[in-house]
């Protein structure tokens, strides 16, 4: 049998390798939230953020019509999802030694764009402009992400791009835009050279295998979120099943 290298034997060493894109069944995720961490903790994984959707009222009012579940976050379900990742926060760093950052998916259906609060604190509207949601989470000191931008390939219909649609006014206003989100690249993103990270945008098990971070930086919330801002040592890496290897 084929001897496991360890991470540090690729040249990874002082890398952390990164998911900022997690969905749990809390919205509309396939897995349970304890179940998700210990899928990411087991396979090694550095740093992780749950990001569950808040979705923007007048969507949830149509599905609620319509009888369909919303799958969504509200204002009053917010402090008991913080106080549920932190719960996990603790878990995830004794067990795993795995940083688990609280974040939401800032979902606006209407206008068409989703953005990433990492290291959230309050609740945000996401029916708010574009700017005035940004400012909220860099009020709050969380990084703001542009999620899947772009149109993906693996998605024809995926209709959220309003965040591309305006990048020439948005362009400098986000700290990264996802340049790989599961099994798509944009690389239009890259060709603006726009700050970029990559994320699974993780739904189901399956995800776990698909674009990923490596960053360069002290395993702790507020040296991670300065990488991303100043996106000098990161990279993205395509997770595969066995190809790279936990310590």
């Amino acid at each position: 049998m084929r001897r496991e290298r360890k991470r540090n034997d690729l040249g990874f060493e002082n890398w952390l390798l990164c998911d900022f894109h997690i969905h749990t069944k809390i919205s509309d995720g396939s897995l349970p939230l304890e179940k998700v961490v210990d899928l990411y903790g087991e396979k090694g994984f550095d740093v992780i953020s749950i990001a569950d959707h808040i979705l923007d009222e007048k969507t949830r009012e149509e599905r609620q019509k319509k009888r369909e579940p919303t799958l969504s976050l509200t204002r009053e379900d917010f402090p008991n999802y913080l106080r549920l990742l932190w719960k996990e926060e603790k878990r995830a760093w004794e067990r795993y030694r795995m940083l688990l950052i609280p974040a939401v998916e800032l979902t606006n259906n209407q206008d068409m764009y989703h953005i990433l609060a990492i290291d959230i604190k309050e609740y945000i509207e996401p029916a708010l402009p574009v700017e005035r949601i940004v400012e909220e989470i860099h009020r709050q000191e969380a990084i703001a992400i542009a999620c899947h931008p772009h149109r993906k390939e693996t998605e024809h219909d995926q209709p959220y791009i309003h965040l591309w649609e305006n990048h020439k006014k948005y362009s400098d206003l986000f700290d990264a835009w996802e340049v790989a989100n599961r099994d798509d690249l944009f690389n239009i993103i890259g060709l603006q050279k726009f700050n970029y990270i990559a994320n699974s945008d993780f739904h189901e098990a399956e995800h776990l295998y698909s674009w990923k971070s490596l960053i360069r930086a002290e395993k702790n919330t507020e040296a991670v979120k300065a990488a991303i801002r100043e996106n000098k040592e990161i990279a993205i890496y395509l997770f595969r099943k066995n190809k790279l290897i936990e310590e």
